[in-house]
């Protein structure tokens, strides 16, 4: 028999099919949790991992600014705020973007060296992936805050919460092998109302769920175990990191897929919003990071708003966040809109993704599959791109979060995309 020879299109639609499968397929679970230099593999002293696409310190955006210097003060780099926008400023620490280290970080995402840090596996197909502590909402270094009560509770976490959490997932492993199914949690939290982005409420509560027995057999002193059970509890963002760790196991089994035309990344560093292709590989497509529309603490404005900003986009790139938001009705108290808006929405993600997620299903919608798989041909022959929701942070440096609300990927993005798509195919 002759060779049988495929189309371009056809060679792309196998590979979006193989990026679908692997991005439903894929199962995370949390391992571990450590110290960031010593679980991610070429993290160093003076060095600090940022959300979105590669910057330097002169194009950072003001949150991303207030977080370096934030991070720069809680390692001991510098006393003080001036001090350590020089040691930022001189280049003595290295800016590195933390999607190149299988990194993930809400927001302004710095991750420092001796921060605790979470540590995914993929069960189907082997990646880890890893993710910060989640410090709650308003004043964070996240948003760009750095007040001394900002490291302090960077402190707590590491010196209080880490242990906490240590063995708890060590008596985890201990008892079932591997750790704990996080792919569970997600399915059931889109059920009880998240869209596992801007609403963790349901995720929060699973979580405690199952590690609260582990905690009581973990021997730590009682107030220690209250203190850590109150701040996840009190802290309804918790989950969103980890959400987001699981997230980027799913996308990161789409990735690195020979003529996929599937998106595998979104991050935003508050100056540029950044794309990854799965036929791309780690390749960088960017545009002006746009700035959100949506509901404002008192006192603040759109005008005050920085560029979008954060890995959290993560989320939607594997079918979830704004993708979801109809499964999550509550989700308009904050970050503004309608319900007839949020379903809307939804339904048009239909129209630029590759399929229906197998297993993350919208009651609303009768338990159809959240769109999943973003494929850039769909976004440009539709003239729809991703629709993300997101918080708001204050565009200059020790402010905080400002709000919450929705934004549009850049068409652009999407234009550039494909043409740097056809220039590595020769189409």
């Amino acid at each position: 028999m002759g060779r049988v020879y495929m189309s371009l299109k056809d060679m792309i639609n196998k590979a979006n099919s193989k990026a679908y499968e692997a991005m439903n397929n894929s199962h995370p679970y949390w391992i571990d949790i450590d110290i960031a230099s010593k679980a991610i593999k070429g993290f160093k002293d003076y060095m600090l991992l940022h959300a979105g696409p590669p910057t330097t310190w002169e194009n950072a955006s003001g949150p991303l600014k207030g977080a370096l210097i934030g991070a720069v003060i809680y390692e001991g780099w510098a006393p003080t705020p001036e001090e350590a926008e020089t040691l930022l400023r001189r280049g003595e620490v290295v800016l590195e973007p933390t999607h190149h280290y299988n990194v993930v970080g809400p927001m302004a995402g710095v991750v420092s060296p001796s921060m605790p840090i979470m540590i995914f596996h993929d069960k189907t197909y082997g990646n880890r992936s890893y993710t910060n502590l989640n410090e709650g909402l308003g004043k964070v270094l996240r948003y760009g805050a750095y007040g001394r009560d900002v490291i302090k509770r960077l402190e707590w976490m590491r010196d209080k919460l880490y242990p906490v959490l240590k063995a708890v997932i060590d008596e985890i492993r201990r008892d079932n092998g591997i750790g704990l199914d996080y792919k569970s949690i997600m399915m059931q939290a889109l059920h009880m109302g998240d869209e596992c982005h801007n609403r963790n409420n349901a995720s929060n509560l699973l979580f405690l769920k199952e590690i609260t027995p582990y905690m009581f057999r973990t021997g730590i002193d009682r107030e220690d175990l209250v203190e850590a059970y109150k701040f996840i509890s009190g802290n309804p963002t918790f989950t969103l990191n980890m959400n987001m760790a699981a997230a980027k196991l799913m996308a990161l089994a789409a990735h690195n897929i020979e003529y996929s035309t599937v998106v595998t990344v979104i991050a935003r560093n508050g100056t540029e919003v950044g794309i990854w292709i799965s036929g791309l590989g780690n390749e960088w497509i960017t545009a002006p990071s746009p700035i959100p529309h949506g509901v404002f603490f008192p006192g603040y404005s759109r005008e005050d708003a920085s560029g979008d900003i954060g890995d959290s986009a993560i989320m939607e790139t594997a079918g979830l966040g704004g993708f979801a938001m109809a499964a999550a009705p509550a989700i308009i108290n904050y970050v503004g809109g309608t319900i007839d808006f949020i379903v809307e929405t939804v339904k048009k993600m239909y129209e630029i993704t590759v399929g229906e997620h197998k297993y993350f299903t919208i009651p609303y919608l009768g338990f159809r599959g959240t769109p999943v798989a973003i494929d850039i041909r769909l976004v440009l022959k539709k003239g729809i791109t991703p629709v993300l929701n997101t918080g708001i942070a204050h565009k200059e440096p020790g402010i905080g979060q400002i709000g919450a609300g929705i934004v549009e990927l850049p068409l652009e993005l999407f234009k550039k995309a494909l043409r740097r798509y056809a220039e590595k195919y020769g189409i």
